[in-house]
């Protein structure tokens, strides 16, 4: 009885250890984000077109990938996380771009703010807003 309720705390003590918690979530999506810039701008450089990332009421979308270029999601992975303001990103074709960010946050919490910007030259990472 004893081996047995020890394995049904540790079991109990690991469930909680592994659920996700809200900062989490939204780290997640500004992580898939920046990577999802990188490529959109890979793409613009390769193809030698403009690329611009718009946020929507429903995710975000790329405009002017080439038509050969693999599809990029346009969709949060949580429902809650959005954009705050509207200003486009032109992700391309000059190998150096214009200083740019992203503000996201997630809707009915008070979660810090995350950016997801660039200088310009280096790749798009994520920065937590005091």
């Amino acid at each position: 009885m004893v081996v047995v309720a020890i394995i049904a705390l540790g079991t109990a003590v690991a469930s909680l250890a592994l659920r996700d918690n809200e900062g989490a979530v939204l780290a997640r999506d500004a992580e898939r984000l920046a990577a999802l810039l990188e490529t959109a701008r890979a793409q613009s450089r390769a193809a030698g077109v403009p690329v611009r990332w718009r946020s929507t009421a429903s995710g975000f979308t790329f405009d002017g990938l080439p038509a050969s270029a693999a599809p990029l999601p346009t969709h949060w992975l949580d429902a809650q996380t959005a954009a705050i303001g509207n200003a486009p990103l032109m992700l391309g074709p000059d190998p150096i771009i214009a200083a740019q960010a992203v503000v996201l946050h997630r809707a009915g919490t008070s979660q810090p703010l995350l950016r997801v910007a660039t200088d310009g030259l280096r790749p798009f990472s994520v920065e937590q807003i005091q």
